[in-house]
């Protein structure tokens, strides 16, 4: 309950020997084209007049929390401590609503005491510096979701700051512009529920293309568990790995895409049946179907992408969620993006996989521009579509097609 949770909290909000989350200096964010920061402020700040915001991020198997600050003083953002914890169901399973809930209940208390206690070191209330609670509100799966969103709640009202309801899919992309330095991108989003390609205009990050049934990051997942490849660190880099071995050798798959958008679901059944008719025969091998698979499926991604890209006129392309750690397809997305005169946007798995610090970084964009979410609006949604956010933050722009 929100109750054993808030009383928790006021017990144990210090940590001994906190392990460092967080190794990168401040980030300048000027280059971006975002609009100036108002200043007025319904929020408070802390005695050096820098805005705090504590993220909370837990949508999925993973539960982050990070805490982030703005410095008026040299216009950054510095992410002070990111730790995260990550839910590995056994060998041929997925994570489940039910035990992913319960792994993040149990982890919550104390990644949000080892944030607080990284970011701040030296004080005894740490608590005290936060301008703002931002929480994931979807999209993602429901138990977890409310499970963070319950933490965030009591938070707030503990502390008496505002609360900010963040879109997954939104912060992932945040967090890559400020990571990168990407101002204008054609985003590619590829994580286990969500597969999109995006372009921004007019406050919106646009939808152009996107999976018609399964996410690219569940297909790889669900063939993981089939082929018995582990759940540690994650299925789709376990698949990565399998794929690079040498020999392996390319099998012709099912190829689809349908305008602008891309089916997976068949793919998988196929090669699956692959799989299961001829591995135990040793007529393939899983390095051969993994790095098969990776080809495919990476292939109709840069065609979708590059299409978004001259149809834009846009020559910067940014890769984010948990997929796009992938070196294989950074390095497929790269000869597409170079052969047009573009370059390409990446970060490793620190940013690319779910983590509270993307929540904070579209939440502080979010509250500084006096966007903030009522207590009795702090509901979660499992569907939160990337296009219905308002990025107030941001100019109208419109776009040059090539």
């Amino acid at each position: 309950s929100s109750n054993r949770i808030s009383l928790y909290i006021v017990v144990n909000f210090t940590m001994d020997n906190p392990v460092s989350t967080a190794s990168d200096g401040p980030c300048c964010t000027d280059k971006l084209g975002n609009f100036p920061i108002p200043l007025s402020k319904s929020y408070r700040t802390n005695e050096k007049g820098q805005t705090v915001v504590l993220g909370i991020e837990g949508s999925a198997n993973k539960v982050g929390v990070a805490i982030l600050v703005y410095d008026p003083d040299d216009r950054t953002y510095e992410i002070l401590s990111n730790p995260r914890k990550t839910y590995i169901p056994p060998i041929g399973h997925g994570f489940l609503p039910k035990e992913t809930a319960w792994h993040h209940q149990a982890h919550i208390v104390a990644l949000m005491r080892a944030a607080l206690k990284e970011a701040f070191p030296d004080k005894e209330k740490p608590q005290k510096e936060l301008s703002a609670i931002c929480f994931t509100k979807g999209p993602g799966m429901g138990a977890p979701l409310r499970s963070c969103a319950v933490a965030a709640r009591t938070l707030s009202v503990m502390l008496n700051i505002p609360l900010v309801g963040v879109n997954h899919c939104v912060g992932h992309i945040e967090m890559g512009r400020v990571a990168t330095g990407a101002s204008d991108p054609v985003v590619l989003y590829v994580s286990g529920g969500n597969t999109q390609v995006i372009s921004y205009s007019d406050q919106k990050y646009r939808i152009f293309g996107e999976t018609i049934d399964i996410a690219i990051g569940n297909c790889l997942d669900r063939f993981a568990r089939v082929i018995g490849l582990s759940n540690d660190p994650s299925p789709g880099y376990n698949i990565e790995q399998e794929a690079k071995k040498p020999g392996a050798k390319y099998i012709e798959l099912p190829y689809v895409v349908k305008g602008m958008d891309v089916s997976f679901s068949g793919i998988l059944t196929f090669v699956e049946q692959e799989a299961k008719k001829k591995l135990d025969k040793g007529l393939v091998s899983k390095a051969d179907l993994c790095y098969s698979l990776q080809e495919t499926l990476f292939a109709m991604l840069v065609e979708i992408t590059e299409r978004t890209m001259a149809h834009c006129g846009q020559n910067q392309v940014l890769i984010v969620g948990g997929v796009g750690c992938n070196k294989r397809l950074q390095e497929m997305m790269a000869q597409m993006v170079e052969a047009r005169g573009g370059t390409l946007c990446a970060m490793d798995h620190r940013y690319c996989i779910d983590n509270g610090a993307m929540i904070a970084q579209a939440g502080i964009f979010a509250l500084q521009h006096d966007i903030t979410t009522k207590l009795e609006d702090s509901w979660c949604t499992q569907r939160f579509r990337t296009d219905q956010v308002r990025t107030l933050w941001r100019p109208s722009t419109s776009w040059k097609h090539t």
